[in-house]
């Protein structure tokens, strides 16, 4: 069972969620030809130190600890991916993932950007993971079921021509990052029996489609942490934490100047 936030608690994610929004600015800002992923990570770090937030990804349990703020994925790799020395490259295309706790409430987001110029059909992998994430937020206010929503994703992604990745799912948040329920971004016959919530007032979830242009299947890399696509095609991810009010759906990593109801 998942637990409903109050209009309170949500403002209070929200604060979370500027701070988050603050640090895609950040790496908007500096993704270019020749920076490395490390460089981008240790900006974000700096911010959160700055506004007094917790890092979320960093020290994460794992066979090794996560140990970086954010997980910056590029081509390829679909999450996970460990900053450091790498530099971009024009026409790649870079994942940032980060989120952070603030007064114990939490966010969490995810932008792929492309550097430089892109393929066509590479910047049509971003466009429709984008959109996909933009038809959640506006049938969320509309659906009576989680299902239903995902399946609006689904049916985007699958006419498109590409592919959702079914091993990584978004999450309930709140005072942790991962709380119940889990947030498919696919329909299948589990989520139909026994996964599916109910859209109400006060749920907040992070809904995060990775879409790959390729095969949906995943492989784990030797750094323990980084997950990259089976057929070495490229992956795109978009993320935001969304509370539910009795207005509608709210981004709470939107930027200051987002609607709120």
């Amino acid at each position: 069972m998942h637990t409903l936030r109050s209009p309170r608690e949500i403002s209070m994610m929200r604060k979370a969620g500027l701070v988050v929004w603050e640090a895609h600015q950040i790496a908007a800002r500096m993704i270019r030809p020749g920076v490395t992923t490390g460089e981008i990570d240790q900006a974000i770090e700096e911010l959160f130190r700055q506004r007094g937030a917790v890092p979320l990804f960093k020290g994460v349990p794992g066979k090794v600890p996560f140990p970086a703020v954010t997980c910056i994925s590029v081509n390829d790799e679909v999450v996970h991916g460990i900053p450091g020395p790498r530099q971009l490259r024009e026409g790649d295309v870079v994942s940032v993932d980060t989120g952070c706790r603030l007064e114990g409430w939490c966010a969490d987001a995810a932008v792929t950007h492309p550097v430089g110029k892109v393929h066509p059909e590479v910047q049509r992998l971003l466009d429709v993971t984008q959109g996909a994430l933009e038809v959640a937020i506006r049938e969320m206010g509309v659906k009576r079921l989680w299902s239903e929503v995902a399946r609006e994703m689904e049916q985007l992604v699958k006419q498109a021509g590409f592919s959702v990745v079914e091993c990584f799912v978004g999450h309930g948040i709140g005072r942790e990052m991962h709380e119940d329920p889990q947030v498919p971004n696919f329909v299948n016959t589990s989520l139909r029996r026994s996964g599916d919530f109910r859209l109400e007032p006060g749920l907040v979830i992070a809904v995060e489609p990775m879409v790959n242009m390729g095969t949906k299947k995943v492989k784990a890399l030797a750094d323990h942490w980084t997950q990259a696509t089976l057929d070495g095609q490229p992956s795109a991810h978009f993320e935001h934490t969304i509370a539910l009010t009795d207005h509608g759906p709210l981004v709470l990593t939107a930027g200051p100047d987002a609607p709120m109801n």
